[in-house]
């Protein structure tokens, strides 16, 4: 116990929480930048069971925030790296390395045994569906984004409402790190923000900061935090799914041109560009997937149709062909 000596005089943990982390099951999706922060963190203070998923390596560009790795390992997987500098700080906790790119298909064993869900993909697709698994689970999730110096974090589901009760429908306009950039610091300070949430929890503490979001803007150094116990669940959510949840008599719409996605996810899917949605007359009786690179467009879709009356509905966030 002499490694956690000064968190353990804390009298809110003391010995009998530390064995509450050492017992814990933790899921964290994405070994990014905010993965870099959070990651040793969480090893660090002794959550006994880490489970890593990603599907990406280790890439030059990405190092001024992915400080987790190092040049030596550009071109190597994210989880793998991710793994040995994690056993490097703590032998004791045990690191599960998951290279697979997270799907709604992949989340009821990814979550088996697990007591607390991190979203550290900063991808819309993969949020919505963590959400929805964790709420159904009763599993608590904090998540967060980052975009140039602004961010967010909060604690959803696990007895609090989920993230689609906050944040009901995607942006119809959204950048990423890829296009819009972003600063190293600003995701550190996110990535420490989620683990100090989840070691909150794990831990029992109140205020619990699940059923909060705090926004962080480091353009203006303004800093807001805001309660969301109340809110209502959507009535009609459009779930994600991915290409092994497509059953054989779906409507498979192809929002991306050939262009962009000379494949499409299905040989008999249609392709039908999204400002001729409203024109388009779906079959009845059965599902619509709308397929777009990051699920935007087909949100849009999906809400264009659900007006006219479709109820059988989900989105698919194919990315880049």
């Amino acid at each position: 116990m002499e490694r956690y000596q000064r968190q353990t005089m804390l009298p809110e943990i003391g010995p009998q929480g530390q064995q509450r982390l050492h017992a814990a099951r933790v899921l964290v999706v994405g070994a990014g930048g905010l993965g870099a922060t959070l990651l040793p963190q969480l090893a660090g203070a002794g959550v006994g069971y880490l489970r890593v998923c990603d599907d990406d390596h280790v890439a030059l560009h990405n190092l001024h925030r992915q400080t987790l790795f190092t040049e030596q390992q550009v071109g190597q997987p994210k989880v793998t790296c991710a793994q040995q500098a994690l056993r490097q700080r703590n032998s004791a906790v045990q690191i599960d390395a998951v290279r697979l790119a997270v799907g709604a298909s992949r989340l009821p064993t990814l979550l088996l045994d697990i007591d607390l869900v991190i979203d550290a993909a900063d991808n819309f697709a993969v949020t919505y569906s963590l959400s929805d698994s964790c709420y159904r689970a009763a599993i608590p999730l904090i998540s967060a984004s980052v975009l140039g110096r602004q961010g967010y974090v909060g604690g959803f589901c696990g007895g609090a409402p989920s993230y689609r009760a906050v944040f009901p429908a995607l942006p119809r306009v959204a950048a990423n790190c890829n296009t819009a950039g972003v600063m190293g610091p600003a995701v550190a300070t996110l990535g420490g923000m989620q683990a100090q949430m989840a070691l909150s929890v794990l831990l029992g503490l109140a205020p619990s900061p699940l059923g909060c979001v705090i926004n962080c803007d480091f353009v203006n150094w303004h800093f807001n935090a805001f309660r969301f116990d109340a809110a209502e669940e959507p009535g009609q959510a459009v779930p994600f799914i991915d290409a092994p949840l497509l059953r054989a008599d779906d409507c498979v719409v192809e929002l991306r041109s050939e262009t962009e996605a000379p494949v499409s996810v299905t040989e008999s899917a249609i392709r039908l560009m999204p400002h001729l949605i409203d024109a388009w007359q779906p079959p009845p009786a059965r599902r619509i997937v709308l397929v777009c690179a990051s699920g935007m467009r087909a949100a849009q879709a999906a809400s264009a149709l659900a007006q006219r009356g479709c109820t059988q509905l989900a989105i698919l966030a194919a990315g880049r062909a």
